[in-house]
């Protein structure tokens, strides 16, 4: 058996005794912005988290040997004030999905390695929330290729950062974007996609070297447009395909029935169309070849193009009659 080296025991046994006397400082107040108090009541308690987790680095009060110590907070463990207490759960304490052992410090083991609240521990099977129909969204996921181990609905949506984009936002290109993001943050990102999988990394862009335009369809709309199964009960789809099954015909998006109108669309046609047209959403917010047509549009030109023809007729059986005579 190896001997374990005698320096590397004492430095071991040294770092425990200075975690045991470590305290982290107070938290410094002028991080916090009044605007937080507005929607939240737990500002002071969350700041007792937030003043590691929301700085890139920490001091370490060393009550042993009368020293500060100045720590790296790792990448992934660092919160945006400002995106939280905008995100969907800017009323929350952590320790409302968070167990009371994180606050000791240093935070044990068990409490680490502690199970997470799904979506449906607290939304699920409450009239509250039953127009959301989450028992469905959960549904989707077993049904879709992310149903997979160590996948949960935190990977997409960041319960510390999430917001309800697609129903609050009155720019779709920004929509758009923000739900792209959250696909190009595991796809896009090898070190966080090898997490959940052994598969090579993939290029995006090599794997859509089949789409035309690609810069502008990535712009224009979310991936999950091509990658889901319309589900008229929800309005985001949640079953992701797959890639096999993506949607890859022009015409699905680009005719007269857009698969657009029940994905990317779909709030605002439940809210209201605008100027009356059948497909006048679209018509507001972006031209989509193929699928910007007006019944009533339509018929006026047809009668316009009528009326011309008979205007042409007429006009020309009075030359042929000034003609004879």
């Amino acid at each position: 058996m190896k001997k374990i080296p005698i320096p590397m025991i004492a430095g071991i046994l040294l770092a425990a005794c200075i975690m045991t006397f470590a305290q982290i400082p107070e938290a410094d107040t002028s991080r916090i912005k009044s605007s937080y108090y507005e929607v939240n009541d737990f500002v002071e308690e969350n700041e007792n988290c937030l003043k590691c987790h929301g700085e890139v680095k920490y001091a370490l009060e060393d009550t042993l040997f009368g020293r500060v110590l100045t720590q790296y907070m790792c990448p992934a463990d660092i919160l945006d004030r400002d995106a939280f207490y905008t995100g969907v759960h800017r009323a929350f304490s952590c320790t409302d999905c968070h167990s009371y052992d994180y606050e000791t410090f240093p935070h044990p083991l068990e409490a680490r390695l502690e199970e997470m609240y799904t979506c449906l521990d607290c939304h699920g099977y409450d009239e509250n929330f039953a127009h959301y129909n989450f028992e469905v969204i959960q549904e989707e996921f077993e049904a879709s290729i992310h149903n997979i181990d160590e996948f949960s609905c935190w990977k997409c949506h960041d319960p510390h950062s999430y917001r309800a984009f697609i129903r609050n936002s009155q720019d779709i290109e920004e929509a758009v974007r923000y739900d792209n993001n959250m696909c190009l943050n595991c796809h896009s990102n090898f070190d966080r996609f090898m997490l959940l999988t052994d598969r090579e990394e993939i290029n995006l862009v090599e794997s859509h070297d089949w789409l035309p335009n690609q810069v502008s369809h990535f712009s224009s709309v979310r991936c999950i447009e091509c990658h889901t199964e319309i589900n008229d009960t929800i309005l985001v789809a949640h079953k992701i395909l797959p890639r096999e099954e993506a949607v890859k015909k022009c015409t699905e998006c680009h005719s007269r029935n857009s698969r657009l109108m029940q994905t990317l669309y779909k709030f605002e046609v439940k809210e209201g169309r605008k100027g009356g047209f059948v497909n006048g959403v679209i018509l507001n917010d972006a031209y989509v070849i193929g699928a910007n047509q007006n019944d009533f549009l339509n018929w006026i030109s047809l009668l316009v193009f009528g009326l011309t023809l008979v205007v042409i007729l007429f006009h020309t059986v009075l030359r042929i009659r000034n003609n004879k005579n």
